[in-house]
Parts: structure tokens; sequence; C-alpha cells
């Protein structure tokens, strides 16, 4: 769980905008848990928007979000909350907190891509959560970087499962190695240690191209 200090509050037509201290890693459609400014900001919220610019209402008529470009107010979050108007004012006491628990891949589909045998419990079982883990939160975020809106529960694509399978399987074979090449007893030496190899990235959709 990720906990930010507010910065400012504000509420126009049943809508908050809060800003945070610094910059966050929340997307628009995340759950985040607003706490300590008090009634109706405090609660569990969807976020609407993310606007960079001072929030000045509601179009009455297409009921879109109104901004005035000429105030920059970074770090901004908007979430529909019922209650009285709240003039624009710092706040520094209250919270946001969100969590991040991607499922993409399972340990059993992990497993079976290392086609290797795991007894559980034991020590390479729950090396395997750990990489499972590791592994969905990682490419999570990575193609979040990347300005993709991704479900945590459910994988995206087929290609997408497999590159997360490919960067959390890396992960568990990569215990015991020293430097850049992974843990063997070949004399003949190792391949080099990569776990965010290219075509894992290919598979990701990483970096997705983007337009400024």
């Amino acid at each position: 769980m990720a906990t930010y200090n507010t910065a400012t509050k504000q509420l126009i037509s049943n809508y908050a905008c809060i800003s945070t201290l610094e910059p966050t890693d929340i997307v628009v459609g995340q759950s985040i848990t607003v706490a300590s400014i008090g009634a109706p900001f405090n609660g569990t919220f969807t976020v609407l928007a993310l606007p960079q610019y001072e929030y000045t209402g509601i179009d009455n008529t297409t009921g879109e979000f109104l901004y005035n470009e000429d105030v920059a107010r970074p770090n901004q979050i908007i979430y529909a909350a019922t209650g009285s108007n709240v003039d624009y004012a710092a706040f520094y006491a209250g919270t946001v907190a969100y969590t991040q628990n991607c499922s993409w891949i399972s340990v059993a589909q992990l497993i079976t891509y290392l086609g290797v045998t795991i007894s559980n419990p034991s020590d390479d079982y729950t090396l395997a959560e750990q990489a499972r883990n590791a592994g969905n939160d990682f490419c999570y975020r990575r193609r979040q970087e990347s300005s993709y809106f991704d479900s945590l529960t459910t994988s995206p694509g087929h290609d997408v499962t497999l590159g997360t399978l490919m960067y959390a399987a890396a992960l568990w074979r990569s215990r015991g190695s020293i430097e850049t090449a992974y843990a063997a007893f070949d004399t003949m030496g190792t391949p080099t240690q990569q776990s965010l190899t290219p075509i894992v990235k290919q598979l990701l959709g990483i970096p997705r191209p983007a337009v400024a």
C-alpha cells in the first residue's frame, strides 16, 4: 500500500478535487481511500480524473469537468463526493492511500511455464509466490508507465500473460546467481542473466510510443 499526504482540498457540484504533496502512480479508474480530511471527502472512491489545472466545475450540458488552464495545480485527484461546495484551500493533514494487487498470472501457471516440480510448502514454492507477485506488479507498473489503462485482475491479452510469465520465471531462476550469470555448475559457462529481455518488452508492449 502506498500512502500520500494531501496538499489541498476543494468540492464543486458534488465532485471533490484534492491534491497530494508529491506525484503519485494513481491512475484514472483506480480505487483510493481518503482519510483525515473530513466529510464528505473521507472514504473509498474511484478516481475520475487527474487534472493538472484549476478545477472550476461541471459543464451543465455535457457533464464534463471544466478547468482553468491558466492556473497550474499539479497532483490533483477528482472523485465523486456528495456535499456542499468547499472553496479551494490548503490542507496537509489528510492522506490518500491505494493498493495495487495485480493477479495476471498464478503460481500454477508459473510452475507450468518453468517445467519443474515444486512441492508446497517448500522454499522453492515460496520463491515462486514471490516471483509471481513481483512479476505481476512490475509488468503492470511498466505498462502503466507507458500509458496503458489495464485491469489489475485480468491480463490485457495472451501476449502480456506470456511476457509476465517469462519475466517472473527469470526472477525465479535468478536465485543464487552472481552478477550477470544464472547459478549453474556447468563448466561451459552460463548465459547472461536478463529478466527484462527485448522479447519480454515486445510482449508487454513497452515502451509504448508517445506523442508530446
